[in-house]
């Protein structure tokens, strides 16, 4: 048995009742073993009621004989272990102890006034003291069992006193405590791991008291060090079905777990990789926090090499495929390659040899494995990958600068549903973080980029006949984001754009009205080249037919034409279909209140105004 406990896995003051040496634990102990000593001294010196003062005793000492045995256990074991349900018996017993000891030394008191108060309440206060001592006792025995280390310890079938009213906190102390335990059998580590997955997937209440009790080390510690992948999986299950909201995942991240993750994630069988890529999707979903964890452990490599594998990098020149080679591979999961001892120690070159085998055969293992299992390592990487990098700026640089992005691009355009998706919704995200970072939008999307051509041509291949109206959405939008990357003279990327402004789907025609504008936004530098190109492509007649359908699109419609109206307002393409009668119908409808126009649509109706009177005027005069 062992009941020493460390924060986390790996030592300090944890949440739950972690944090506590071998040697603070048995001063713990100490204390109630005392109360003991006291209860039987005192019983001794009774002077009424002795007959139920020596029945007190005997617990009493029942008490402190398990009481010692359990601090001569908890001296002698050397490793950390899970110890919360110790220290909640501990703190039951001390209180039964010390409701009986108060009750002993009334016995030992003299005088005929002390005597009838005592006659008078006695006989309840005993029965009390007796079941809490009765109690306290059970606890032990229940503890005792699951700590045991023989076959069988660890799953109590009975409930302790302590928990009789909640069977879940029982059930929870059992599985943390075989979770934790070296000296279990492997497969009843993984099963007690798996009945944690259970409780944590019934409902929210199961989380937050194993989330409370101090669950999550033990459940780090075995995804770290398990025995078998089996058991490794379930710890993997467990967090990441405890991993569902923001205040869950802050108390698995106080437990350091990210370091944990990203070590597991780099090296290990492929479905294990699976799973923990999960977990870190899960993870990244709910806490930004951890997406800046997840950085700076730089977990996006192993994800982005995991994804890599089998796509072929046609772009990449022959100088750039050293990335396949075991050297790169072994320095991409961030182990010292073969070359990184050049002292020409012999210990140093045989570490390297033995190095280089061990990938060797984790790469065979991985080829070996069927193809559905590497089909489901992608999904989780690339959902991994899109968790990360929704709104973090950090995590999306990193994907740019590993081959990440001509994979995501590579990946689209080889590979149909969950996957592609998945891709889809990452190069959406990186778009929208270079959308407001300029050194991302220079460096990631520059213009002779192989990459950022092979994502281009993707988004607008997916953006005319994605699979789907999602894909389609997430293409549209990925290009607006990218609207400051296009020079004047890039026009092959506006007309499929203005080609889904008359899209079925409402839902893809505002987006593609709010990605046109995005080109014709004044603040971009090529707008006004950019919103002739709008025009040459017979925008506006669709844009009137939105803004006239009082749907979704309407509002980034009036944009898109008000942008139009301040770039080129003498184009004979917004007079024909009245373009400046659509506008003024607009400023006086609560649209025109929205932010985005509150300010631009006067200036707009203004520019047509004057240019269009201008012209009319004139036209009358060559008449003439």
């Amino acid at each position: 048995m062992m009941l020493n406990s460390g924060r986390g896995v790996g030592g300090g003051g944890g949440r739950g009742g972690g944090g506590a040496t071998g040697t603070m634990e048995k001063q713990e102990l100490s204390l109630p073993i005392l109360l003991a000593e006291r209860v039987a001294k005192a019983v001794r010196e009774a002077e009424s009621f002795k007959l139920e003062c020596a029945d007190v005793g005997k617990q009493a000492e029942h008490l402190a004989a398990m009481l010692r045995s359990s601090a001569r256990v908890a001296a002698a074991s050397p490793s950390p272990s899970y110890d919360r349900p110790l220290r909640r018996v501990l703190a039951e017993a001390i209180k039964a102890l010390e409701r009986a000891l108060a009750l002993v030394r009334r016995c030992r008191r003299a005088g005929f006034l002390c005597r009838v108060v005592t006659i008078t309440t006695g006989s309840t206060d005993f029965r009390k003291a007796l079941a809490l001592l009765d109690a306290s006792a059970a606890d032990l025995r229940w503890l005792l069992s699951i700590y045991s280390d023989e076959d069988g310890g660890g799953f109590a079938i009975s409930l302790p006193p302590i928990a009789s009213t909640d069977p879940i906190l029982a059930w929870v102390w059992s599985y943390a405590t075989t979770v934790q335990s070296p000296a279990r059998a492997p497969t009843d580590r993984a099963h007690a791991a798996q009945a944690l997955a259970t409780l944590a997937l019934d409902n929210d209440r199961n989380k937050k008291i194993i989330l409370e009790e101090g669950g999550v080390p033990p459940l780090l510690a075995l995804l770290r060090d398990g025995p078998s992948v089996e058991s490794q999986i379930a710890a993997a299950t467990a967090l990441s079905n405890l991993a569902s909201d923001a205040d869950n995942v802050s108390v698995i991240l106080e437990e350091i777990a990210v370091p944990i993750i990203v070590h597991v994630l780099s090296d290990s069988p492929i479905s294990l990789q699976t799973q923990v890529a999960g977990l870190v999707s899960r993870l990244a979903a709910h806490q930004p926090v951890a997406q800046d964890e997840f950085a700076r452990e730089n977990a996006i490599r192993p994800l982005v090499s995991l994804l890599c594998i089998g796509v072929p990098l046609d772009d990449i020149r022959p100088t750039q495929r050293k990335p396949s080679s075991i050297h790169s591979l072994v320095q991409g999961m961030g182990v010292p390659s073969s070359n990184s001892n050049a002292s020409g120690s012999g210990g140093g070159s045989r570490s390297s040899f033995l190095l280089r085998d061990y990938y060797l055969q984790h790469r065979k293992d991985r080829e070996n494995e069927s193809p559905e299992a590497k089909f489901a390592l992608k999904v989780a990487c690339a959902d991994a990958l899109w968790m990360l990098a929704k709104g973090c700026l950090s995590n999306c640089r990193k994907i740019t600068e590993t081959k990440g992005l001509l994979c995501l691009s590579k990946i689209i355009e080889l590979e149909k549903g969950e996957l592609q998706q998945r891709c889809m919704m990452t190069v959406m995200e990186i778009a929208a973080a270079a959308e407001t970072d300029a050194d991302l939008r220079r460096s990631a999307f520059r213009t002779n980029s192989p990459a950022a051509r092979s994502v281009v041509e993707q988004l607008i291949q997916v953006s005319q006949l994605g699979s789907s109206v999602v894909l389609q959405i997430a293409a549209i939008k990925a290009i607006g984001c990218l609207a400051r990357t296009f020079p004047a003279k890039e026009t092959k990327v506006l007309r499929p754009l203005v080609l889904q402004l008359g899209h079925w789907n409402p839902e893809v025609a505002a987006e593609a009205a709010k990605a046109l504008g995005k080109f014709a936004n004044p603040e971009n530098f090529n707008c006004v080249e950019h919103s002739k190109t709008i025009t040459e492509f017979a925008a506006v007649p669709v844009l009137m037919r939105l803004h006239r359908s009082g749907e979704k699109a309407q509002l980034p419609a009036v944009i898109l034409l008000s942008y139009l109206a301040l770039h080129i307002p003498k184009s004979e393409a917004l007079e024909r279909p009245k373009v400046l009668g659509a506008l003024q119908s607009v400023a006086g409808s609560p649209l025109a209140q929205d932010s985005s126009l509150r300010d631009m649509l006067p200036r707009a109706i203004y520019q047509l105004e004057f240019y269009q009177v201008g012209l009319h005027s004139h036209r009358q005069m060559y008449e003439l």
